[in-house]
């Protein structure tokens, strides 16, 4: 039987020849670089990676499988996967399939026996770009073509495509062995669910992990739709508001937008994570813009202003929130060490901050979890004020 070619086309005209893995056919979207050793199935099962065709610069990946417990959402979200090497016969114990298999379930494209770092030196350089990944029998110039017409990512609302269509309740806690024992917090005990702070999810792309930590911190979830008005919100009687991560061009997110510039004068406490973060900016009044090749991995240092130290994050975005935009009440927290952007800011008056990268690890380090302790005590400081 003859093996199946694939080619990652550029929209410079670059084309990588190699092996297809997982499910044949044509795909398109912007190529990024992922620089995480391990994390695969939790990167593409990240709803923010939807319209992404993601290269991993390590080496070997599906080595360990993928398995029920590790899925960050439903399905796979990535558009197409590139690897060095792809194993085909996984070794952990808790692997239930071969990632070529989830690819091909999944309908992810996927090529392989490419070299995966020419390709992350050239979007080092060139920056993320448009391209095409096929395994399909086209020529090499209808593809740079097709690629051509690969629209940019700016200007991209992909979050409403990722959003719940309905509202849901979330009980599902963190397994506490994974974090090592989650020493950074001392969750609210409450027995009566009903009696717990109560937070409002707004789920443009939300990751499992995120919910499982916000209910590790005793709170009660509702998640409900990114394009949910905040009368609705309000509506429900939250005690606080969380807005997800998720996928496209933040300043595109307008519905959302809207909505979160109504709820900043309720006074509530608020906590953005990536695109969360951007939009809770934007509705303060700051701007946005596009990174030359974004930042996705688990190995990013990032430098917390407040008190000196150095976290180890967990980054997925391609955008970012220009720091002399920040309003006068707006302060920025934490910086990116590696090129200086924006990390984290607070407000100086309202219980609202955000943060850029993923301090719900899955995949990456659990440095910054305590953000999830600093959302929880300013929902008590709230309740305790109004008691």
């Amino acid at each position: 039987m003859t093996e199946a070619l694939a080619r990652l086309v550029l929209n410079d005209g670059t084309i990588f020849r190699g092996r297809a893995v997982g499910a044949r056919g044509t795909c398109s979207g912007e190529a990024v670089f992922n620089t995480g050793m391990t994390g695969y199935q939790e990167v593409l099962t990240d709803p923010s990676y939807r319209g992404q065709i993601i290269t991993m610069t390590y080496p070997e990946i599906g080595n360990y499988g993928i398995n029920v417990h590790d899925m960050e959402s439903t399905q796979a979200h990535a558009a197409g996967f590139v690897m060095r090497r792809c194993c085909r016969r996984p070794s952990n114990f808790r692997a239930n399939e071969s990632l070529p298999d989830f690819l091909a379930r999944q309908g992810v494209i996927g090529i392989e026996e490419v070299d995966t770092r020419a390709i992350t030196k050239r979007l080092r350089v060139s920056g993320a770009m448009p391209a095409v990944l096929s395994s399909e029998d086209r020529s090499d110039e209808e593809l740079i073509a097709m690629a051509k017409a690969v629209p940019d990512m700016s200007g991209q609302d992909l979050a409403t495509g990722v959003s719940t269509s309905d509202s849901y309740a979330w009980d599902e806690a963190v397994d506490p062995t994974r974090f090592g024992g989650l020493p950074h917090w001392t969750p609210l005990a409450n027995d009566d669910d009903a009696q717990r702070p109560h937070v409002v999810v707004i789920d443009l792309g939300v990751k499992r992990n995120i919910l499982r930590l916000l209910r590790s911190c005793g709170l009660r979830l509702s998640v409900v739709n990114g394009a949910t008005s905040a009368a609705d919100i309000l509506a429900l009687a939250p005690d606080g508001v969380f807005i997800s991560n998720g996928p496209g061009d933040p300043a595109a997110v307008t519905v959302a937008i809207a909505t979160l510039r109504d709820l900043l004068p309720q006074g509530l406490p608020m906590f953005g994570i990536c695109l969360g973060h951007q939009l809770l900016a934007l509705a303060l009044g700051a701007t946005s813009y596009k990174l030359a090749f974004g930042h996705h991995g688990v190995n990013h240092p990032i430098k917390n202003l407040q008190t000196g130290r150095i976290e180890i994050s967990s980054l997925n975005h391609g955008f970012a929130i220009a720091i002399d935009s920040l309003p006068a009440e707006v302060e920025m927290t934490h910086v990116n060490l590696n090129d200086q952007t924006c990390a984290g800011f607070s407000h100086t008056r309202l219980p609202v901050f955000g943060i850029q990268y993923h301090p719900e690890a899955c995949p990456g380090p659990s440095d910054s979890i305590y953000l999830f302790q600093r959302f929880t005590d300013a929902i008590a400081a709230r309740r305790a004020a109004a008691s």
